[in-house]
């Protein structure tokens, strides 16, 4: 692909390529290339009083508490069990051991292995890690779902971690195996083992959870006075130091650190997570340039999320220019049909998606949960339907398939490769980036369902509903519990039934997806309106009363969608929902659950003949039947040299499969 031309005053100064990958860092600079980025930006506190808070850019729209939302019976609710269950079968005192140990105190069980012990691979080192992802998703479920025992984890860990900070007097509490030496080392300017910012970027964000979702008072102490190390470990570090340190693999610091900004007001920690703005990244973005070729993908993603972030505190538009930028590029070049990106970790060039797809190691799912992050952002910012789309696609795709559904166990890669297969983590000896992020993305599916305008906003009386998810809504401010009932996406429609203490006035915006040629609303069981503007909102402004019925109905049609720069290679989508071929050599439940996931490509990897498709792309969907089971399709005379079964990629487990199909036009 060829660059764009710089203007002269630019090219003088403008870094080699060489000189940029090592200043932004792909991963492998310091560490082999891996991990993730965390969280959820709930971003629901408002700033403590503060007479030098600078101007914001807050949010037109904002996200109901999960506490507001249940699920009801669907896949969702199924998944959010699921992992609820694995969640119960983790010992914390286990993920503590490391922790206990650099505090001076005696452990209370054994450490876990994979990435969590001392025997990790190659090197790297993300100890505790798990712990901090574990605590968003115990706080996430406990708001999710009100059960009292992912409360009293929760608690407890807080506990421990404030009894370990206690003891260890700097406020730092890491499970590190040499306690702070390697960011002593980083923040001297010397080379690092591992990625100590990005593991205590998960403690941060648990203590975060557990204050704003738990409600736990403790947890904020300890997030201060970590935050207080933070500051003072780095305070005399020069710009230039700062920004070397930037290229090593750091999570989201910018954003967890604007958010204790927002929890405390004061200005130390503003200035603190602008300091952990990569420069070398925001700058070329902020600029609208595509710098992402060769860059790890999901060290790049939480900095995109934090710059979002402080743009609704600050108000600086570079933030924001970025974030928006960076979304657009890689949703719109960058992504596969699922929504997912990469490979190997790491962002490719645009016009190389026929090279790539071979590889099993495509489409990390950390990098899917944290670009759902980013949308949702965003989003509130600028309701628009195409984030709703984007969202609504990743989700059902690469993040409801990323959960076996016979073990609750994660995917680490969603591999395209023609022929291959899903692998999952072990319960308790991987603990991969992927896992960790897993527990937290299936202990919030009622996070972006509903939105509502902001308070003191033009949209204050609008309600949203964004995702077709069975669920029931508590809008307590106005009284007003909605109920979806839907069995979407087995059927392209939903049911929204209204009870209110009294009538309500409020404009209800219901999301007429892209994929969709037509909506078509009824009121009451009277047709109301119909939509011919995919990827649009559909704004109903009345006065609502208990008993008032609204149903949406959405028709869902096959189509291809071509891999990026192909005109001969396509994947089958329904609606949102991915349908990959069920090509059988089946292994056992527990079969496909993997420890290494630098291994993965090299199991279950027997050669399997993937049938092409013969026909014209335009025409190909006239010859994929339904066969009456819920979506489950199969080819007629399309394949060669035999037919296939079509299925939803999050249905399918334990089985090869193909997403991609070659297509040979006659």
């Amino acid at each position: 692909m060829p660059r764009r031309k710089l203007s002269s005053s630019k090219q003088t100064s403008t870094p080699s390529r060489r000189q940029m990958l090592k200043a932004i860092g792909t991963g492998t600079l310091l560490v082999a290339a891996n991990h993730v980025a965390t969280r959820h930006a709930y971003a629901a506190a408002p700033a403590a009083p503060s007479s030098t808070q600078p101007s914001g850019a807050p949010p037109v729209l904002q996200p109901f508490p999960l506490a507001n939302v249940r699920l009801l019976d669907g896949p969702f609710l199924e998944a959010e069990k699921r992992n609820e269950a694995y969640l119960l079968k983790l010992e914390a005192d286990r993920m503590l051991h490391n922790f206990h140990v650099n505090a001076g105190l005696q452990p209370k069980a054994t450490v876990y292995g994979g990435w969590e012990s001392v025997q990790t691979w190659a090197g790297i080192r993300c100890h505790g890690h798990t712990l901090g992802h574990y605590l968003s998703a115990a706080s996430l479920m406990y708001a999710s779902t009100g059960h009292e025992e992912m409360k009293n984890r929760m608690d407890y860990i807080v506990s421990e971690l404030n009894q370990c900070q206690d003891a260890g007097k700097t406020g730092l509490i890491c499970a590190f195996p040499d306690n702070s030496t390697q960011i002593d080392n980083m923040v001297a300017g010397r080379r690092a083992i591992g990625v100590p910012w990005y593991t205590l970027h998960k403690i941060f964000a648990g203590l975060r959870d557990a204050h704003l979702l738990g409600g736990n008072a403790v947890a904020r102490d300890v997030l201060v006075r970590l935050a207080d190390w933070a500051v003072e470990v780095t305070r005399n570090m020069t710009d230039a130091q700062f920004e070397r340190m930037l290229g090593t693999e750091h999570g989201g610091m910018n954003e967890v650190l604007a958010d204790v900004y927002a929890l405390t007001g004061k200005e130390k920690y503003l200035a603190l997570a602008e300091r952990f703005c990569h420069k070398a990244v925001l700058t070329p973005l902020s600029e609208g340039r595509d710098i992402l070729n060769g860059l790890h993908s999901n060290t790049q993603i939480p900095k995109i999320v934090g710059f979002e972030r402080l743009y609704q505190l600050t108000g600086k538009a570079p933030y924001h220019a970025a974030a928006e930028f960076f979304w657009k590029t890689v949703i719109g070049t960058r992504s596969f049909a699922t929504g997912g990106n990469g490979d190997n970790e790491h962002f490719f060039p645009v016009n190389q998606f026929a090279q790539h797809l071979s590889s099993a190691k495509t489409m990390e799912t950390c990098c899917s949960h944290n670009m759902l992050r980013l949308a949702r952002l965003l989003f509130t910012k600028t309701p628009t339907a195409a984030y709703g789309d984007y969202y609504e696609r990743t989700l059902y795709n690469a993040i409801l398939g990323s959960q076996d559904p016979d073990t609750g166990m994660m995917t680490y890669f969603q591999s395209t490769r023609p022929g291959y297969i899903k692998l999952f983590c072990t319960p308790f000896d991987s603990f991969w980036c992927c896992t960790g992020s897993g527990m937290e993305n299936h202990a919030k599916y009622g996070d972006s369902i509903y939105f509502r305008g902001a308070p003191d906003g033009s949209q204050k009386n609008a309600l949203y509903v964004n995702l077709f998810i069975a669920s029931a809504l508590d809008w307590k401010e106005k009284g007003v519990v909605l109920t979806q009932t839907t069995s979407f996406p087995e059927a392209g429609k939903t049911r929204l039934e209204v009870t209110a203490a009294s009538p309500q006035q409020f404009t209800l915006n219901l999301r007429h997806p892209a994929w969709a040629a037509t909506a078509s609303v009824a009121i009451n069981g009277v047709p109301s309106e119909t939509s011919r503007q995919p990827g649009s909102y559909i704004a109903i402004n009345r006065t609502w009363k208990t008993g008032d019925v609204v149903e949406l109905d959405l028709p869902m049609t096959l189509r291809m969608e071509l891999l990026p720069g192909t005109t001969d290679t396509a994947a089958v989508v329904y609606g949102p929902i991915v349908l990959v071929g069920a090509l059988g050599h089946e292994v056992k439940p527990g079969e496909d659950l993997h420890v290494n996931e630098r291994t993965i490509g090299s199991v279950l990897n027997e050669r399997i003949d993937v049938p092409t498709f013969a026909g014209e792309l335009a025409t190909i969907p006239e010859k994929i039947k339904p066969t009456g089971a819920p979506l489950t399709f199969k080819t007629d005379g399309l394949g060669r040299p035999n037919d296939v079964t079509l299925i939803p990629y999050h249905r399918l487990a334990h089985q090869h499969y193909n997403m991609y199909w070659k297509i040979q036009r006659a």
